[in-house]
């Protein structure tokens, strides 16, 4: 026991957990950050158009007009490029417009329901997205109506 006993003072300690605690907050952020990805989104846009073909047409000539609840009959379908699993669906507004944001990669747009009901005829659309970029792909539906 002869000797001096060296001591470190209590708030030293308390200032050393307090950098660790904050440093290893900071790589864990960064960690997260580089995992994730964050890469942009893009965007598809396009109209789809309602093709029935009438024995009557207007006397104006001018072609029917079609409502939000006639584009609602048939809602759009997004795949992936294989066509085995569904990225979103959508709606077209009134006008027959739509927009949906997408991560980048290549996919298949097509109407749902096409196929088992037959009558209705539309020809899948692929198109890829790019990041920051949209894309314009018209969907065309052939309702067999004659």
């Amino acid at each position: 026991m002869g000797g001096i006993a060296q001591t470190i003072p209590p708030i030293f300690c308390t200032v050393m957990r307090f950098k660790y605690l904050i440093l290893g907050c900071l790589l864990l952020i960064a960690g997260a950050c580089l995992a994730s990805d964050n890469a942009p989104v893009g965007f598809l846009e396009g109209r789809l158009r309602i093709l029935a073909n009438k024995e009557v047409e207007l006397a104006e000539g001018n072609p029917p007009k079609f409502s939000a609840a006639d584009y609602a009959e048939y809602p759009l379908i997004i795949l992936s490029q294989d066509g085995k699993k569904e990225i979103a669906r959508l709606m077209a507004d009134e006008n027959g417009k739509y927009r949906v944001a997408l991560p980048p990669g290549d996919y298949i747009l097509d109407v749902r329901g096409r196929i088992p009901t037959g009558r209705m005829r539309a020809k899948p659309q692929s198109f890829k997205v790019v990041s920051n970029q949209t894309v314009h792909v018209d969907m065309d539906v052939d309702t067999g109506v004659r």
